[in-house]
């Protein structure tokens, strides 16, 4: 009978309270799931009714005292159940379920994980904010090798970000470039029992269904994925490139940890506000998001056979057997390159290393979409003799005004001019502040005359110290751009320990002034006039009309400039919000001072033996005052929740 009763009150209980959930979400001013609502509701009347029950009975039986605490205790349940709402918000945000709630759990222990890596290695003091001022070139040493073990020690993605890092010599001092460098991507390969299971639910049936032939035993194993040999029903040979069962989602477990500490420091120290660390990490998320998908690595390889050069082989893609976890391609017949360039004659390996260089700047230079990591284990020798590349999954994209800007600075190089030099470098770095481009030109003709000067033969530290002026100026390499130099810097790598004797700069320069030479040819020259006037088209049809205009108000006395302030709409956003909380604070301390004054006089009529008015007054007023402020809280505590510009 009592769960009967029970049953047939419910609805009642929640029809008086649902108007103060309704009320609590409009002040709030978010969107509160029903259930954290009902609770908040059910402690709010639960508080007012403990507060009625410390009044005199006497009090509350009084008509007019108890009209007059009405509003007292409606407003204390009311700012009850926004305290609780306000601490269920700080513990649990919004939309944190179950499975998020796990979630935000495994992260916090892979945080307590990395923290104690970086205590470990002596980069606790860092990940604070605070660094030692005026290290001595010992000191940098060892903080660098500190840094490779602890990114080796934390896993995929740290190791992938100390590669990336390896790299940006425009950030880094080249002690620390050197150091990541050697970071290592092989690991041992994962357990054969959870790669074929992995294969079995993308492709629909196990490795000896679906292929002639599949050998268990990987031919590489990275820390992404490894790849194994296998045949076709068709009699093909193929690889398979199968993602490492779990490391996606420990990536993204770590890519958000990352996200979080390069906000932090962000926040706390000018060395990584100067880096631009948040900006570095969502470029590397991102990078690193295409990795782990294997359809994007798929349409990366049609995209660079469109563009690539008959002198490199690339594979093919069996488009009905891949998916983002799994890649089937053709087997390219050969040597891995690191294998067979010891027997090679030097005039094979000189023009094996043209034909790479040729093809990874005209990758750049005219298609867009480039290899970013030729490393020697990515390159075959096939056996019609011809380079094959491997590996797609870290691809670079440039738009055709990074790549106008990029043959601007090679032209400038090939002529010594420091004036071009410098419009080819702003062209493709964004600028963070204002530039004297006068000084950046004076130290760009201070590089030239260092590596151009008489009896001086250019080489890659010419690069060096580009990157060392990009960084003196504050100037930020967009990532786009960085990637072309991390691809640079790894194909170097790679051309030395083909060819020692390779020369980079000759071969680039070279390969810039015959792309400029054909620019140049009178074909060539016809179809630029010809796009150029087609675009100008539309804009030179409207230019009378508008001269005539601008003349005919300028004669009537009706020409005017108009200047709009905050006609960006995110400026109008701040303002408002800034005048908004200010009338939230100005309202909540009148109101909370009205309180104390009439709560601590003694003038006003009574209306019962132990209350007056005034007091009256002031309960209400200090409930508003309270609501008030703790609205203003809320809103300070929801945009301080958002991420960062840079995060988002």
């Amino acid at each position: 009978m009592d769960i009967l009763l029970g049953l047939l009150t419910l609805p009642l209980y929640v029809l008086l309270l649902w108007p103060l959930v309704a009320a609590a979400r409009r002040v709030l001013g978010v969107r509160i799931g029903a259930v954290r609502a009902l609770c908040a509701a059910a402690f709010g009347w639960l508080v007012a009714g403990s507060i009625a029950q410390a009044f005199p009975g006497s009090l509350l039986h009084h008509g007019g005292a108890a009209l007059g605490l009405l509003i007292p205790l409606a407003g204390s349940a009311f700012l009850a159940a926004l305290i609780f709402l306000f601490v269920a918000e700080m513990a649990f945000p919004h939309g944190i379920g179950l499975g998020r709630l796990r979630g935000r759990l495994s992260r916090a222990r892979r945080y307590a994980q990395i923290s104690r890596i970086a205590v470990k290695h002596g980069l606790g003091r860092y990940l604070t904010g605070r660094r030692e001022p005026g290290l001595a070139p010992g000191r940098h040493a060892k903080l660098a090798r500190s840094l490779r073990r602890a990114l080796e020690e934390g896993g995929v993605t740290f190791v992938k970000l100390g590669q990336l890092l390896s790299t940006r010599a425009d950030l880094l001092p080249p002690v620390f470039a050197d150091e990541l460098g050697r970071l290592q991507d092989r690991v041992a390969p994962a357990p054969a029992d959870a790669v074929r299971a992995l294969l079995a639910d993308e492709l629909g049936g196990s490795p000896d269904d679906v292929f002639a032939e599949f050998d268990p035993e990987p031919l590489a194993a990275a820390s992404v994925a490894q790849v194994y040999r296998a045949k076709l029903r068709s009699g093909e040979d193929v690889v398979v490139k199968v993602q490492r069962p779990g490391v996606r989602e420990q990536a993204e477990r770590d890519i958000a940890i990352l996200r979080r500490v390069a906000a932090a420091c962000e926040d706390r120290a000018d060395w990584a506000r100067t880096l631009g660390v948040t900006e570095l990490a969502d470029g590397f998320a991102a990078a690193l998001a295409e990795e782990l998908d294997f359809t994007i690595e798929a349409r990366n390889i049609g995209a660079i056979a469109a563009t690539g050069s008959p002198d490199v082989g690339l594979p093919k893609v069996h488009k009905g057997l891949s998916t983002d976890r799994v890649l089937v391609m053709s087997r390219l017949a050969g040597r891995p390159l690191t294998a067979a360039k010891d027997a090679l004659p030097a005039a094979e390996r000189k023009r094996l290393a043209r034909s790479l260089l040729r093809c990874l700047l005209d990758q750049v230079m005219i298609g867009g979409v480039f290899h970013a990591d030729p490393h020697p284990g990515n390159l075959m020798l096939l056996s019609d003799g011809r380079l094959g590349l491997l590996d797609f999954g870290s691809v670079g994209r440039l738009d055709s005004g990074l790549r106008g800007g990029l043959q601007n600075l090679l032209l400038a190089l090939d002529r010594g001019d420091p004036a071009g030099l410098r419009d080819g470098l702003l062209e493709i770095v964004d600028r963070t502040g204002e530039i004297d481009e006068q000084r950046l030109e004076r130290a760009l003709g201070a590089l030239v005359a260092r590596h151009f000067g008489p009896g001086r033969t250019p080489d890659l530290d010419l690069f060096t110290g580009l990157f060392r002026v990009v960084a003196d100026f504050r100037l930020s390499v967009p990532p786009p751009v960085a990637a072309v130099f991390r691809a640079l810097a790894t194909v170097e790598g790679t051309l030395a320990a083909l060819d020692p004797g390779f020369d980079v700069v000759a071969e680039s320069r070279a390969f810039a002034v015959e792309q400029v030479g054909a620019g140049l040819r009178p074909g060539s020259l016809g179809r630029t006039a010809v796009g150029e006037l087609t675009a100008l088209l539309p804009v030179l049809r409207r230019i009378p009309r508008r001269i005539d205009r601008i003349g005919a108000a300028l004669e009537e006395g009706r020409l005017s400039v108009n200047v709009r302030l905050f006609s960006d709409e995110r400026d109008r956003d701040v303002v408002t919000g800034l005048v908004h909380e200010a009338l939230l604070a100005f309202v909540g301390a009148a109101t909370g001072l009205m309180a104390v004054f009439l709560l601590t006089g003694s003038g006003g009529p009574r209306i019962a033996a132990d209350l007056t008015l005034h007091q009256v007054f002031g309960y209400n007023l200090l409930v508003i005052s309270a609501l008030v402020g703790l609205r203003l809280l809320f809103v300070v505590f929801r945009r301080s929740g958002r991420p960062s510009r840079s995060a988002r």
